[in-house]
C-alpha cells in the first residue's frame, strides 16, 4: 500500500466532507473530552442537543468544576449512565485543584482520568493535542476489516491488537488530528455496516474487500455457541 497517497485520499475527502461538529471548531480539549464522554455508548444524534446546552452551562473546564453536582446530573438527565457525569463533574475538580484548570496534554495522565479508557485517551491526545496516537472504535474497526480483508473476529479481545497497531502505522507524522478522525468519519458516513457507498470512498483503490466485492463479508464476527435448551 502507498501510505501517503492513503493518507492524502482520505485526509482531502474529510476536509471536504466533515460534519461541522461543534467541537471541531477549536479542537478544546475540555470541548473534545466532553463530547468523547457523552458519546461512550450514545448516538451522535442524541448528543448534540446535550452537548450544546453543556457548554451554554458550563463553557469551560473551571465552570464544571465550580457547578453544583444536582445541577450537573440535571442537565445529563436522558443521556443515561450518569456515572460519567459524575466522572466529569469530579475529574474536572481534580484537574482545577492539581493542574491549575489546564487540562492534561501527556497522554498517560489523560489515561488515568477517571472514565477515560484506551480509545478515549488517544481520541483527546490526537485531536484536542495533534499528538500520532492511534484510535480505535467500531467505525475504524469496519474500516480496517475491509480494507484488509482481516478474517479475524472482532469481538475476540485478543484480536483487537492487530487493529490499534494497523491504525498507528497508518498516520501521519504530525496530522493524527485529521487522519484519525476522517477514518472515523468515513466509517460513520460512506463505509457503512450495510450497503456501504464504495463508490464514493476515496481509498476503494486500497480496499482489499472493494476489489474482492464482499465488502459486507467483513467485519468478521465470532460464531456465538448455540444456547443448549
Amino acid at each position: 500500500m502507498n501510505f501517503m497517497t492513503f493518507q492524502q485520499n482520505l485526509i482531502g475527502w474529510f476536509r471536504l466532507n466533515q460534519r461541522p461538529l461543534p467541537w471541531r471548531r477549536h479542537n478544546k480539549p475540555y470541548e473534545v473530552w466532553v463530547s468523547e464522554i457523552m458519546l461512550q455508548q450514545t448516538q451522535m444524534e442524541t448528543v448534540l442537543p446535550y452537548y450544546d446546552r453543556w457548554m451554554k452551562a458550563f463553557p469551560s473546564l473551571e465552570a464544571l468544576a465550580r457547578a453544583d453536582s444536582k445541577r450537573v446530573l440535571k442537565l445529563w438527565e436522558g443521556l443515561g449512565y450518569y456515572s460519567r457525569a459524575r466522572n466529569l463533574h469530579e475529574s474536572a475538580k481534580t484537574i482545577l485543584r492539581s493542574h491549575g484548570g489546564i487540562f492534561p496534554d501527556d497522554h498517560e495522565k489523560i489515561r488515568a482520568i477517571k472514565g477515560v479508557g484506551r480509545y478515549t485517551a488517544g481520541a483527546i491526545a490526537s485531536i484536542a493535542f495533534n499528538q500520532d496516537k492511534p484510535i480505535v472504535d467500531g467505525n475504524i474497526l469496519r474500516v480496517l476489516s475491509r480494507v484488509y480483508a482481516i478474517s479475524k473476529p472482532i469481538d475476540v479481545e485478543k484480536n483487537k491488537e492487530l487493529f490499534w497497531k494497523l491504525q498507528e502505522d497508518l498516520i501521519p507524522k504530525g496530522n493524527a488530528r485529521e487522519f484519525n478522525q476522517a477514518l472515523m468519519e468515513l466509517g460513520a458516513l460512506v463505509c457503512s455496516s450495510q450497503n456501504p457507498a464504495c463508490a464514493l470512498c476515496p481509498i476503494r483503490r486500497f480496499c482489499k474487500a472493494f476489489k474482492n466485492k464482499n465488502p459486507e463479508d467483513y467485519p468478521v464476527r465470532s460464531r456465538k455457541k448455540e444456547m443448549v435448551k
